[in-house]
């Protein structure tokens, strides 16, 4: 399940992808954009600076950028970095595998291989959409309604 903090990162990202504007956008303007409560886009917004998936800056015309370009950053990257591995369960995980504990081994576990077949097409879907894709033609439009 997606968190509500992952929800909110890939909305603000879309929107800083989005913007023509190369300065830094302001966390209000980030927070208005994205729907998100301000306080709690803070906290999300310099987790992804600790990714390095945001870049900062202070000051009176400071805010936050891309650190990358858009097409470089999947929502796979985004969602790990706020929630973990897309796993289901650690032993399917590639990033942060290890055993379960209440099993035999993956090697004897009826379940480990839909385990990994969902994490193979979770992951394929979520690496290859990137903020640029979602930001779209469609996502432009949506982007510039508001």
């Amino acid at each position: 399940m997606l968190s509500q903090r992952a929800r909110y990162a890939l909305r603000a990202l879309c929107f800083l992808a989005g913007r023509e504007d190369p300065r830094p956008a302001a966390i209000v303007d980030i927070a208005e954009a994205s729907a998100a409560p301000r306080k709690f886009l803070e906290a999300i917004l310099l987790e992804l600076k600790r990714h390095q998936i945001l870049v900062s800056s202070r000051g009176r015309f400071g805010g936050y950028l891309l650190a990358r370009s858009p097409e470089e950053i999947s929502f796979a990257d985004v969602i790990r970095a706020l929630d973990g591995p897309l796993a289901l369960a650690p032993c399917a995980s590639k990033t942060a595998f290890r055993p379960c504990e209440a099993c035999p081994g993956i090697t004897d576990c009826p379940v480990h291989p839909a385990l990994v077949a969902a994490r193979e097409a979770v992951a394929g879907v979520l690496e290859g959409w990137s903020l640029s894709r979602a930001i779209g033609p469609l996502g432009a439009e949506i982007l510039q309604a508001k």
